[in-house]
């Protein structure tokens, strides 16, 4: 007999995982490679604003709406954070005026 498993509860899973994931590849990143990774990460959140906008539809106020919302917000700082790091190390690489 085959049991349905309520797409609620996979999700939520799915969502914990990569909590649990994206904490320990975080936190383990020398610090030779965090310039890089946080260039991939403006653009992986680039693309969950596009995506997050599309779940945030505005068709009827559910818990993906708000959670699209959420995730917009939370890409968008992100993304914002991202461009202010970058700026300062790259202002760190030129040639002080007189």
């Amino acid at each position: 007999m085959t049991e349905i498993v309520d797409p609620l509860v996979m999700n939520l899973t799915v969502f914990v995982l990569a909590i649990f994931i994206g904490y320990h590849v975080v936190w383990n990143v020398t610090p030779a490679l965090h310039t890089p990774l946080m260039a991939v990460t403006n653009a992986v959140s680039g693309i969950i604003i596009v995506g997050a906008m599309l779940a945030a539809k505005p068709q009827e106020m559910d818990i993906g709406t708000i959670l699209g919302l959420v995730a917009v917000t939370l890409a968008a700082i992100n993304v914002f954070g991202g461009f202010l790091v970058t700026q300062r190390m790259l202002s760190m690489f030129k040639k002080k005026g007189k």
